[in-house]
């Protein structure tokens, strides 16, 4: 008897995804190379068109770890769970790249790479947050407790997001306040010049999450579908060895 692992039909809206991704990452690139240099930052402005798209991608990662760990504990289907790890990753990828990215305007700007300000405080946290997410998913075989175990994590996790987001207000540093004001009177604090430019940004960013969401998720499928298939395959041969073994005992 063999077994054969049942793959998920072909997806076609992953490329979709990855195309329109391409094509808006091209015309943000455009945008931002044609931005004119600020009065104050010069060129380092167009950092924003990287910097703040990264960090919004990276908000919107973790609450995606919280959410679908929440629907694995509601439904209990490991999708979601394959979901959240995909989003947790993606998380700390976007933060990495926002820390990057403000780093690099800080040097020339603040005259350090980096401050021990609150925003980039919680920033760097939350690579200690999500690495320990990931860290505890791979010390877990049992795959219904890991999804458990891990969407308990996610959720807690997403508390970082209003307090990483709030920061710059309830701790005054070095660091500017929100680019985009939320709460009380809604507020857009770049040029409108660069106004579009972010918007595009932000755009493509959330696009890249979401396709590089499908992509990692059936990458995670792939995975556990190999890892059955050896599984079962190899029960045949242990089963076989077992009966030997009894064979042997009992003459």
């Amino acid at each position: 008897m063999t077994y054969t692992p049942v793959l998920s039909p072909p997806d076609r809206l992953t490329p979709l995804l990855g195309w329109a991704t391409v094509l808006s990452l091209l015309v943000t690139v455009f945008l931002g190379l044609s931005a004119p240099p600020d009065q104050n930052q010069g060129v380092l402005v167009r950092l924003l068109f990287i910097h703040v798209p990264a960090a919004w991608v990276s908000y919107l990662a973790y609450f995606g770890t919280g959410l679908f760990g929440l629907l694995y504990l509601l439904k209990r289907n490991l999708g979601y769970d394959r979901l959240a790890l995909a989003s947790a990753e993606l998380g700390v990828l976007f933060t990495v790249s926002t820390l990057v990215g403000g780093m690099l305007w800080a040097k020339p700007t603040w005259g350090a790479y980096w401050v021990w300000d609150a925003r980039l405080t919680t920033t760097a946290l939350s690579l200690v947050i999500y690495g320990g997410y990931l860290l505890i998913r791979s010390l877990i075989d049992d795959r219904d407790r890991r999804a458990r175990v891990a969407a308990v994590i996610g959720l807690m996790g997403t508390l970082y997001v209003p307090v990483n987001y709030m920061a710059v207000e309830w701790w005054r540093g070095v660091h500017q306040t929100q680019t985009l004001k939320l709460l009380g009177s809604p507020d857009f604090a770049a040029s409108p010049i660069y106004g579009w430019i972010l918007v595009a940004g932000v755009l493509t960013f959330t696009l890249m999450y979401l396709y590089l969401l499908r992509v990692r998720a059936r990458i995670a499928a792939l995975a556990d579908a190999r890892e059955d298939y050896e599984l079962m395959t190899d029960l045949p041969a242990h089963g076989g060895a077992h009966s030997q073994e009894v064979t042997r005992g009992a003459s």
